[in-house]
């Protein structure tokens, strides 16, 4: 059974796909960039400050579906530069302090609304 999770807590998708789906015990969610939900607005800050709204918006979809972060079992991170690797973890960990899920993270040549950072998870009970 496929469900559609969808929250004002995160930002409204800004194309044609779901906030997250849940497909049996797993969500799988969208990619997440540092978009304000209330306001529609990019943080444009450093990598820090980006990563720490992109992080709240994925938490808030994973909650939307009756999860938590402990259940997130992958994570795939794009970065705009890799440069950024070591400053983002900083933050990263900071939400997966006690359950780390499996990851990669990979640096890309272009992000949507030229963000730094996108994050992507599948979770699951």
């Amino acid at each position: 059974m496929r469900e559609i999770i969808a929250t004002e807590e995160a930002p409204k998708a800004v194309g044609p796909y779901s906030q997250a789906i849940r497909f049996a015990n797993l969500v799988f969610v969208s990619g997440q960039i540092p978009m304000v939900p209330e306001s529609g607005q990019l943080v444009r800050g450093d990598i820090e400050d980006q990563a720490r709204q992109v992080l709240e918006n994925l938490k808030a979809i994973v909650e939307a579906s009756g999860m938590g972060l402990e259940n997130v079992l992958k994570c795939t991170c794009f970065l705009q530069n890799m440069e950024h690797f070591a400053r983002f973890n900083e933050v990263y960990a900071t939400y997966f302090a006690d359950f780390l899920p499996a990851r990669e993270t990979v640096e890309v040549s272009r992000l949507p609304k030229d963000v730094l950072v996108e994050i992507s998870a599948i979770c699951g009970k």
